[in-house]
């Protein structure tokens, strides 16, 4: 088994966080599953995009966490905003 990074262990543990934090929130597993796969083709060197999805990561996770929240919002560019 190939040995992770101090950052790769920090996201690793950041969503079996998200994930036990959403197993009483219908629906949010597979918006969890699916934000962690897109996420996943960043490249390793890009540890700057890394940790900055982290950070925002723990953020959201806190969010999850309080037992008020219903639902996450997220905002994605629009195809005429990135050309």
């Amino acid at each position: 088994m190939a040995r992770h990074s101090k950052l790769q262990k920090q996201v690793l543990s950041l969503y079996r966080q998200f994930l036990r934090a959403a197993q009483d929130k219908p629906g949010f597993i597979p918006r969890i599953r699916d934000e962690f796969h897109a996420n996943a083709a960043i490249k390793k060197t890009d540890v700057m995009h890394i940790e900055y999805l982290y950070r925002r990561g723990q953020r959201q996770l806190e969010l999850l966490k309080d037992v008020n929240t219903k639902q996450l919002g997220s905002f994605s560019k629009s195809k005429e905003d990135s050309s």
